[in-house]
């Protein structure tokens, strides 16, 4: 199967749109180089630059590991029409990510992924993240909790309600099926992906101990995430400077993923 790229998408991008695509394509292979993928299917989109009716997604059918920035149709928010590029859009995707993108306004990047950790959380009983680390601690203040798996995601109405679930948060744990993370920027979205995977895989090693886990105290839980909280003071933040220490090792290893 051939995926086709227009003319814009090669020639006519400003220069935040050609950088949005490169950070987006660098979370795709990054995406592989993790574990976070799952064959063809998943969804990692972002609102194109400067406009809040089109959003960018990969043809349905291209793998993780072929995506580059000039890959990308952009798709209509309300409609889910192709606007530029050419190529399927897969369905879940549109259903997920447009009312999610339309509803949050902390949601310029949208990831959806079926990460192992983090997902096999989603299907026990009580999946929450337990305050049982620093890390766990650092991210547990962010994450909504959906309790109710619905079936595959073939109706807007679908992202409308996972929408109102996540609310102003920036993790969603979906039940019985995986992980949603939003941010204002591609950084944002991965470094919270990666963390989110993270925690799970401490909190599911610890769990297979059979060991009682051991939660911190309040005041500590408290006082960890103020001292976080402190680190927005950086500049560049914290999830872009991990960000691009990740797009470096790309640039090292798959270079082709900026064309």
């Amino acid at each position: 199967m051939q995926f086709r790229v227009s003319p814009k998408t090669i020639a006519e991008c400003s220069a935040e749109e050609w950088q949005a695509r490169i950070d987006l394509a660098a979370a795709h292979r990054l995406a592989v180089m993790h574990g976070f993928h799952e064959g063809i299917f998943n969804h990692l989109t972002l609102v194109v630059p400067g406009r809040s009716d089109r959003y960018y997604q990969i043809p349905f059918g291209m793998h993780w590991s072929e995506v580059t920035a000039s890959s990308f149709m952009e798709v209509g928010i309300d409609d889910g029409e192709v606007k530029s590029g050419a190529g399927d859009v897969e369905r879940s995707c549109y259903c997920i990510h447009a009312p999610i993108h339309k509803a949050a306004p902390q949601a310029r990047a949208v990831f959806h992924t079926h990460m192992p950790y983090a997902s096999a959380l989603t299907r026990l009983e009580d999946p929450r993240i337990k305050e049982i680390g620093q890390t766990e601690v650092g991210l547990s203040g962010a994450i909504a909790y959906d309790d109710e798996y619905t079936g595959p995601a073939l109706d807007p109405a679908e992202g409308a309600r996972l929408a109102r679930v996540i609310a102003d948060k920036t993790v969603l744990f979906m039940a019985n099926h995986g992980i949603t993370t939003v941010g204002k920027s591609v950084a944002e979205a991965y470094d919270r992906l990666y963390y989110v995977e993270r925690a799970a895989q401490m909190q599911i090693y610890a769990m297979w101990t059979g060991q009682p886990l051991k939660t911190l105290p309040r005041p500590v839980v408290e006082k960890t995430r103020r001292d976080f909280s402190g680190q927005s003071s950086y500049n560049p933040p914290p999830a872009q400077r991990h960000f691009d220490a990740l797009k470096r090792i790309l640039d090292r290893k798959e270079p082709d993923y900026a064309t």
